[in-house]
């Protein structure tokens, strides 16, 4: 029981290191972090971001080897309807004004202590 909690733990954590260093990459190209883990009773929204009235829902997915594939392949078509749905519902609760919708998947591979970030913009 104590394995499987200690691997939990070290997973979250990995996924928060993910999002974190996505977040921080999205501030250095001049977005605004709007939001970052939004919940509802739906799911989760990983990060908001917006520049110049384009406003960002980031899927972050962290893994610590592609033995399984590219993480970016954990985004799933049902995850993908999932996250429209959850940005409809950001954007209802919000009511900002924007030009245009984007919804990006950022890649986050961490090996040998170092995190390779790949954001694919637009990618569905």
């Amino acid at each position: 029981m104590d394995d499987r909690k200690t691997a939990a733990d070290r997973r979250r954590a990995l996924g928060a290191r993910g999002e974190d260093a996505t977040a921080r990459r999205y501030e250095a190209d001049g977005y605004e972090v709007l939001d970052r883990n939004w919940r509802c009773r739906d799911g989760e929204l990983d990060l908001v971001v917006s520049r110049d009235r384009v406003l960002v829902f980031c899927e972050v997915k962290t893994r610590s080897s592609d033995r399984f594939g590219a993480p970016v392949e954990a985004v799933t078509r049902d995850k993908r309807r999932r996250i429209r749905r959850l940005a409809a519902r950001w954007l209802d609760e919000h009511q900002l004004v924007v030009r245009e919708l984007r919804f990006d998947v950022a890649s986050v591979l961490a090996t040998g202590g170092q995190l390779e970030i790949d954001v694919i913009e637009a990618a569905f």
